[in-house]
């Protein structure tokens, strides 16, 4: 300053300088020239349009200083320098044909034809990636003004998840506990602002488990559990294995998994389809019956879960039965009535007849679960006897004598079935039901083996019938 006000307004502005002498010009007010001398103010801005010309490491010496001065808020010089860096970075990732970062796998980099070499991979890599370490001294606020300008850029998603949990992993090593809160909550809100699509399932869950020891927002352990919601499809048991949090009792986080699958229904990673529901409710069955055993799960826990999805998202409640089957037996202390309450979740109608046979035996369970298990089970046996008698029509046919020994052959087995299901008398004993269950198994495995050998035979005639017709065609040209 003292140079260019005893030099005739003549001064040595460099990107060292630059952002010193344009502080000292806002203080000292030097905005007004003087005796047809340009000022100090003035200079500085000329200089800084010269920009495009830096190097990168002058644009980083800029935004160093403006960093270790603490001047970062509306900084007409902060937004110039972060917005050279972004257009730089987007020309060189342009450059670069060879990797695609579209890709949200483990390897997050796809190559073309010379991609054969591990040389090639860790060229490749670098060539995306060279700027992470040089950005290391940014701070929590500059690195989030800095991927706000990269987003507004429409720069690589997935690139840009890349930098942040480079920049996450380096910085923890010499932070404090306050520090490392500051910079996983900026990551947490970055992340927030991104296309899920690019963010894999499995980093969101990474990020949770940096964030279980630390003291971080509401609002940004609310948008982590909202993203992870949003992705619950493709999650894996052991992604939901979250240790509770200090001071509660169960062994694992399960009001942490019910806010997933709220986040879940209510937004999901677009609209949730019948396919991605059943692949959460076969996960959280698995999860269910992992906790089960844990005898400090509280049976409202224990409920908010097997209750949580539609009866749509499940064609078998099987999963479901032995989590109930193994929390009843922790829990023995159980009343009547909680034991009830547990057994109201289950659809009998979706029960194999395997876990239907087990339940009828299973003193664990209410007798009132045991009936209504052997009625669901009679009604699909009923159900199947009413659709088995309409293939009896295709049996009638002219071409062999098979189809009327069939027929005889079926109606008989029909009406010893018909005959021991009209004769189950449901009003009796629970043991003489249980009793009876074993032979009703048995019986529908046979009518199903009959069911088949029907079809076999049927497609026999057909055949036969088709090559009968094709002869008698061509026999009068043979004849001629």
């Amino acid at each position: 300053m003292l140079k260019f006000c005893y030099n005739n307004g003549i001064a040595d502005i460099s990107p060292s300088n630059l952002f010193l002498a344009r502080c000292a010009a806002e203080y000292m007010e030097m905005k007004e020239p003087v005796a047809d001398i340009s000022n100090l103010l003035e200079l500085t801005e000329k200089s800084l349009h010269e920009i495009n010309y830096w190097t990168w490491s002058d644009v980083l010496i800029v935004l160093k200083q403006c960093q270790n001065l603490l001047v970062l808020d509306c900084s007409e010089m902060v937004e110039k320098c972060l917005d050279t860096i972004v257009g730089r970075l987007v020309l060189a990732s342009e450059a670069s044909p060879c990797p695609s970062t579209s890709s949200t796998d483990s390897s997050w980099i796809r190559f073309s034809c010379d991609s054969k070499s591990t040389e090639s991979v860790k060229t490749s890599f670098t060539r995306l990636t060279w700027w992470f370490e040089d950005l290391l001294f940014f701070s929590p606020l500059l690195v989030a003004m800095l991927v706000k300008s990269m987003l507004t850029r429409k720069m690589d998603h997935v690139l840009i998840s890349k930098f942040l949990l480079y920049y996450q992993k380096a910085k923890f090593s010499t932070s404090t506990t306050e520090e490392k809160s500051k910079i996983i909550e900026m990551v947490i809100d970055m992340h927030y602002d991104m296309d899920l699509s690019c963010v894999p399932c499995k980093t969101l869950f990474g990020i949770l488990r940096v964030t279980l020891g630390l003291n971080i927002s509401k609002c940004s352990r609310n948008r982590l559990e909202t993203m992870i919601g949003s992705q619950l499809d493709q999650a894996t048991l052991d992604n939901l294995l979250v240790p509770s949090p200090y001071g509660i009792s169960y062994l694992y986080d399960v009001n942490l998994v019910l806010r997933f699958l709220k986040a879940f229904l209510r937004r999901g990673n677009g609209p949730v389809t019948p396919i991605r529901m059943k692949k959460v409710a076969s996960l959280i069955d698995l999860y269910t019956a992992e906790i089960a055993p844990d005898p400090c799960l509280k049976i409202s826990k224990f409920l908010a879960l097997a209750t949580a999805l539609p009866d749509s998202a499940r064609d078998s409640y099987d999963e479901i039965y032995q989590a109930m089957d193994m929390y009843l037996e922790v829990h023995a202390q159980l009343s009547k009535e909680e034991r009830v309450k547990i057994c109201c979740v289950l659809n009998y109608e979706k029960l194999s007849p395997q876990a239907c046979l087990h339940l009828s035996q299973n003193k664990k369970f209410p007798s009132k679960s045991a009936v209504q298990a052997l009625i669901s089970q009679q009604s699909k046996l009923k159900n199947l006897l009413h659709v088995t008698p309409s293939t009896s029509s295709y049996n009638d046919s002219p071409c062999s004598s098979n189809g009327s020994a069939q027929k005889v052959k079926k109606d008989k087995t029909s009406e010893q079935v018909v005959l021991y299901a009209g004769n189950f008398d449901l009003s009796t004993d629970n043991e003489k039901l249980k009793a009876h269950l074993q032979g009703m198994q048995w019986r529908v495995m046979e009518l199903e083996k009959f069911c088949r050998k029907m079809q076999v035979q049927m497609a026999k005639i057909t055949k036969s019938k088709a090559s009968g017709n094709s002869y008698a065609k061509s026999l009068p040209k043979l004849c001629s």
